[in-house]
């Protein structure tokens, strides 16, 4: 079953996200945002101002998540205007970034992270990425420019929305089997085998 609002804000209140946002926010110091918060059926996670990188062509090499080069992804830098801080992803170009709220995802649950409407939009497209149930830690999100402009990613404003959906308590969970991103920091994780 999907949970609710009432249902995330109180598991919330146990840790479930932090930082929490009870309400969900188009405005933010008078300014307009990209809506971030609790939603009736989801929440929507902020992008951190902390890191974005993005992956630059290196003529002969090939991408190996087996064997993953730090190399070949190179960091974006923060920008500021009138309109908030922000990075930006070169058209046809691939980004990782990551989220400033933090998750514990209880036993029995799985969250679902999926792209919002205004960036799919702009040709923004954010790779559908799960949190098994047992996950905490600071999602690392992907983003895939696929227009053929460059476009603005808003840190500290909402980029992904979560879904939480309600199982059975499974018998091995994430924490159980030592996942290999468990305890992520506020810093992109490169992939790992």
């Amino acid at each position: 079953m999907i949970k609710n609002d009432t249902w995330i804000s109180q598991m919330a209140q146990e840790g479930m996200i932090t930082p929490f946002e009870p309400q969900l926010v188009r405005r933010a110091e008078g300014l307009p945002v990209i809506s971030y918060g609790l939603s009736s059926y989801g929440y929507d996670l902020r992008l951190s101002a902390s890191e974005f990188r993005i992956f630059k062509h290196i003529p002969g090499t090939v991408v190996d998540p087996k064997n993953f080069s730090d190399a070949n992804l190179e960091p974006a830098p923060l920008h500021h205007d009138e309109n908030g801080s922000f990075f930006i992803l070169p058209a046809h170009s691939y980004g990782l970034g990551v989220a400033l709220e933090r998750l514990e995802v209880p036993d029995n649950v799985t969250v679902i992270c999926i792209g919002k409407s205004t960036y799919a939009r702009i040709g923004l497209i954010a790779n559908l990425t799960p949190a098994e149930a047992g996950w905490r830690g600071h999602l690392t999100l992907e983003f895939s420019n696929s227009s053929s402009a460059d476009c603005r990613i808003y840190a500290n404003e909402g980029i992904v929305q979560l879904l939480f959906l309600e199982g059975l308590p499974c018998a091995v969970s994430y924490d159980d089997r030592r996942g290999k991103y468990q305890d992520q920091v506020e810093r992109v994780t490169l992939a790992r085998v």
